[in-house]
This record gives C-alpha cells, structure tokens and sequence, in this order.
C-alpha cells in the first residue's frame, strides 16, 4: 500500500497516543509508510473489524523496531489510527512461514 496518507490532525493523534492510553507507544506518521512499504505486510481490506470498510495493515517499521498496525480509509488509504501491533496482528504477522 505505497498511497497510504496522514492529514495533520491524524497525524498528532497518533504521536500523542500515550496522553489517552497510559503506557501506549507514540507512533511517529513516518514509521506508518514504512510498515506500508513492507514487502511482508498484511493487508485486510476491508478489514473484518471495521463497520466502514476501512483496511488494516501490519507491517514493521525499521525506524522504529517493530511491528505498527494502522487503520486507513478504503480507496484513497488515508491514515485514521495506528499502533504498536500486539495480540492477534502481531502473531497474524510473525506467523506468516518467515
């Protein structure tokens, strides 16, 4: 998914994560489009939590050393949320016969 975009808000609501969850990762926009550009990411679209056909994608951001689960529209991939994968994503991710 290299057409994966964030506009300003959305981008300081996934850098100060860590304000609404305590203990949560701050994810910086710029891991996100590397996680898209992952040649092992997963892409679920539509994504079969979503009631608004938004897609999921699970990639690892080298920049920051894991693995980031972001949330985007469907058609034009704008950023909504994203963050540090864990649980199902991440073992959906681990688990691909890497």
């Amino acid at each position: 998914m290299d057409d994966l975009w964030w506009r300003p808000e959305d981008e300081e609501y996934i850098r100060r994560r860590s304000e609404r969850y305590p203990g949560a990762t701050n994810i910086e926009p710029d891991w996100t489009l590397e996680a898209a550009a992952d040649p092992h990411r997963i892409v679920l679209d539509p994504d079969p939590k979503s009631r608004t056909g938004a897609v999921r994608l699970i990639g690892f951001s080298p920049s920051a050393g894991f693995v980031i689960t972001v949330i985007a529209t469907g058609g034009v991939h704008a950023g909504v949320t994203a963050w540090k994968s864990s649980g199902a994503d991440l073992r959906e991710y681990e688990g691909q016969g890497r």
